[in-house]
């Protein structure tokens, strides 16, 4: 209701707004077409963000509303132009002086029309590139060799050791909140140009040279268009022992031959799963330590086919996320189908949002959906070890996600033996509708996601 204080009644506009770009009430019928035309353009106007209204029962059961809804056209937001042509020209300058200039992408750069622009920069001129975690799939196979990896949270990667090394920092599509500035521009010393469609968020440690506000393809396409023709990548014996330091985490991942071995090694999991799955599978993955391990050593070669929420705070968004990608897929087209993939620590799902299960298998959803499974809220246990030397409030009670699984009419899978891994994954990734596969996780290794930070004296 609009103004009665009646049943069901709450301040839901008050309660949304922190969390929402813009909030907006009915007061009137005749508001309604103004206002929802304004939702979906200030929703996909960027930064994108979510838009919410508020339809009181009251005004909506009056008389109708006198105006029509917009045409579809007037609900397409405004389209970027270009950055300035003189700025343009001094970044193409400052690229093709530059010893060891670096890429690093943002989540507004992983737009599929901004990904094939970046490709056919990289082509032109290949440069070293660093995604964060939300702009996974910018670099595709072919050119995975100028691929160093995904930053945040910790600088502790070998890409952080490239930043600190390049002489000029190109950030594309970045938004401070996905890798704090503070974390990787530890010595306030790096040259850092700005590309985006809204001006940065100026503070001492990230103080571009310029700014070039504009479309991000349209301006990498004019900055393309500019710079000398390379063959190869600038600083190669640099980049080349980087790059190592990136790759050899593959040589920890063993296939586990001992038949004793219960649990399994994250790394294992992820090496293993990434030659068993498609490159046009779409991975959801949960927060939690997974999210950790999945955004760091995961490979994507296809724009916004890796989906990980970096708020840290949104458990349970792996499943949701799921069934949307599954049910934006095109049955009656061959060529357009995905399967979808879920990662999960266990709280997140028994928790948070289990009871979609239920939607996903009325849907005819197709999703395979792992548990990184040990029993524990791990990624607050081992902050909470970091910070107080002990964890408190972390342990959970057993769930037989087989029975679980069945009980909503999903599959379900449990990976009884390390050595078994490999087969278990092919068998629910084969298997046609939603899966749950339960997996023993070895966490014991997970005080080194957040060790070896990289210090001050690194340049």
């Amino acid at each position: 209701m609009s103004a009665a204080k009646t049943h069901q009644s709450m301040h839901l506009m008050e309660v949304i707004a922190p969390i929402a770009k813009k909030t907006q009430s009915v007061d009137h019928q005749d508001q309604v077409a103004d206002i929802v035309l304004d939702a979906f353009r200030t929703a996909a106007s960027y930064p994108q963000g979510v838009s919410a209204i508020a339809l009181p029962l009251d005004i909506m059961s009056t008389f109708p509303s006198s105006f029509k809804a917009f045409p579809s056209k007037a609900f397409r937001p405004p389209v970027y132009g270009a950055a300035p042509s003189e700025l343009v020209a001094k970044l193409a300058t400052m690229v093709n002086v530059a010893k060891l200039p670096v890429l690093l992408l943002g989540m507004r750069a992983s737009d599929p029309a901004t990904v094939g622009v970046i490709h056919k920069l990289l082509e032109k001129y290949p440069i070293p590139v660093l995604e964060t975690f939300q702009a996974a799939g910018c670099v595709g196979r072919t050119l995975e060799h100028l691929f160093f990896g995904r930053l945040g949270l910790f600088r502790n990667q070998p890409g952080d050791k490239l930043l600190a090394k390049s002489d000029l920092v190109l950030t594309v599509g970045y938004d401070p909140t996905e890798y704090d500035p503070f974390s990787w521009n530890v010595n306030c010393n790096l040259k850092i140009v700005h590309l985006d469609v809204k001006g940065c968020d100026y503070t001492h440690h990230y103080q571009p040279e310029i700014e070039l506000i504009g479309g991000i393809g349209l301006t990498l396409e004019s900055l393309t268009s500019q710079l000398e023709e390379r063959k190869e990548i600038a600083s190669p014996d640099v980049c080349s022992e980087i790059a190592r330091d990136f790759r050899s985490w593959n040589d920890t991942c063993y296939t586990v031959n001992a038949p004793d071995i219960k649990v399994v090694q994250p790394l294992h999991f992820i090496s293993t799963f990434q030659r068993l799955v498609s490159d046009t599978t779409v991975v959801c993955c949960d927060v939690g330590t997974v999210y950790i391990y999945m955004s760091r050593y995961i490979f994507c070669y296809l724009p916004r086919h890796f989906l990980v929420s970096n708020g840290q705070q949104t458990l349970g968004v792996a499943l949701p996320w799921a069934i949307a990608a599954s049910l934006v897929q095109s049955p009656n087209d061959p060529s357009k189908e995905r399967r979808s993939s879920a990662y999960q620590v266990m709280a997140a799902l028994v928790m948070f949002t289990s009871q979609e299960l239920s939607t996903a298998v009325q849907q005819e959803c197709d999703i395979t959906h792992f548990i990184w499974n040990d029993g524990t809220y791990n990624m607050v246990s081992f902050q909470e070890e970091a910070k107080y030397g002990r964890s408190s409030g972390v342990n959970l009670g057993g769930v037989e996600f087989v029975k679980f699984a069945e009980s909503f009419g999903a599959k379900g899978f449990r990976v009884e033996k390390a050595q078994d891994l490999e087969s278990v994954i092919e068998e629910a990734l084969a298997y046609k509708g939603v899966s749950i596969v339960d997996i023993p996780i070895d966490y014991s290794h997970v005080s080194e996601l957040m060790g070896n930070i990289i210090g001050k004296e690194f340049n």
